[in-house]
């Protein structure tokens, strides 16, 4: 049996990984291929002082820390550079191409990218105090924050150029809100991004490859409420747009695994944050969806390392411009853009992989969660989780939602 190596680099997770885990193990006799059978060995990558001619065991590795952690970071681009290891996701694309970059990108494809404005600093970037100010006397124009939110229109969106998990980002709905925020953004390079407000939908799609979870989402609610169990919030058209915007993002920049946001306004489908190098694959937030996402990521991690998929350090950005720059409409664009999207993701290879060699991975998944195991992850994530005077209510909360999840495909077993 051939054996083939997984990394899980992470931090402070332990739900997902320990699922991921225990879904290999019911793999026990291994994944079948083109006549070889291979066992998947998912193992938790410590981080420790390396030489940069080290080799490496990993054929493929999930990465959940670089985006934050500059040791792994760097080990990472070792492993793709020296040891040609699979990542995802590419930390030289996450690194280059933050939120700035990719809304420009995407602005160049034509997507719908909400107005949105690049502020200097408040304050000059830590240790080059002297030469900040000396540049801005020579070459800095004055400007008036509040007439250049005038320009675009209340309500907005202040938030850093580079993303991070919700870091420093406020709702600006007046002036006194604008110039506080401004104030409180210190050192950080800010966009100022117009909010879509009445909007009609809010959308949060998850790629894992070629893999497109489509959820309603609610920003406004607490962590463990945000994702809505709705089956049917998006027509067929724009639940094709959602995931073929998302399709298109992932596969331009090289990212494996990442998540989209989009809001639906006035029948516009507007992407608004796309850019997640640590995207939300949490039970705690996921809840319904997490049995999808878990064995998402199995079988594409699976994909990866059974057929040695080559990594993809650079961007091949030529096609989409040729066809951002023809006479297309946007329907004919998008449709364009899937086909250099499913290229490189593989799609159809990856459909023939799934269907002959993890034939029975939805069942095992829906089997697994049944398990004592699994209901000790929810456990054990909702007491490190939630204050102690809520484990029991939560606890309840995520059984009865993922005994919601086994009800609702028990149909099919």
């Amino acid at each position: 049996m051939a054996r083939k190596k997984i990394g899980l680099l992470i931090g402070d997770e332990n739900d997902w990984p320990t699922t991921l885990q225990g879904l290999s193990n019911y793999y026990a006799k291994g994944i079948g291929w083109q006549d070889q059978n291979y066992q998947l060995d998912y193992e938790r990558i410590r981080i420790e002082p390396f030489p940069l001619t080290a080799d490496t065991e990993y054929d493929v590795v999930i990465d959940r820390l670089a985006y934050w952690h500059l040791n792994p970071r760097e080990w990472l681009k070792k492993a793709a550079l020296l040891n040609q290891t699979y990542l995802l996701n590419n930390p030289f694309t996450f690194q280059s191409m933050e939120k700035h970059s990719a809304y420009c990108a995407m602005l160049r494809l034509g997507l719908h990218i909400p107005e949105t404005w690049l502020i200097p600093q408040k304050h000059p970037p830590a240790g080059f105090e002297d030469k900040f100010l000396t540049t801005a006397g020579r070459y800095h124009d004055l400007f008036s924050l509040p007439d250049i939110a005038r320009k675009i229109g209340y309500p907005l969106f202040m938030k850093p150029f580079d993303g991070g998990g919700w870091r420093g980002v406020s709702m600006i709905d007046s002036e006194k809100t604008l110039m506080r925020a401004y104030d409180e953004s210190s050192h950080t390079l800010m966009h100022l991004q117009k909010g879509l407000d009445n909007y009609e939908v809010f959308v949060r799609c998850l790629g894992i490859g070629p893999q497109i979870g489509t959820f309603h989402y609610d920003p406004s609610q607490p962590l463990h409420g945000r994702y809505i169990v709705d089956h049917q919030f998006l027509n067929d058209e724009q639940g094709w747009e959602v995931q073929t915007i998302t399709k298109i993002i992932n596969s331009f920049f090289r990212w494996d695994f990442n998540s989209c946001e989009m809001i639906l306004k006035d029948n516009t489908m507007w992407p608004i944050d796309f850019a997640n190098a640590c995207p939300d694959i949490a039970l705690t937030s996921l809840h319904y969806y997490y049995p999808w996402a878990i064995k998402s990521l199995f079988a594409w991690s699976a994909f990866c390392a059974v057929k040695d998929r080559p990594v993809h350090i650079t961007m091949n950005i030529k096609p989409y411009f040729e066809i951002a720059d023809s006479d297309r409409s946007y329907r004919e664009k998008l449709e364009a853009y899937r086909h250099l999207a499913d290229d490189h993701l593989e799609a159809e290879a990856f459909e023939e992989f799934k269907e002959l060699a993890l034939a029975n991975l939805d069942e095992v998944m829906w089997h697994f969660v049944q398990t004592p195991d699994f209901d000790h992850t929810i456990v054990e994530t909702v007491q490190t989780t939630f204050p102690y005077h809520e484990h029991d209510q939560f606890i309840a909360h995520y059984r009865g939602l993922i005994n919601h999840w086994v009800e609702a495909e028990s149909a099919q077993y």
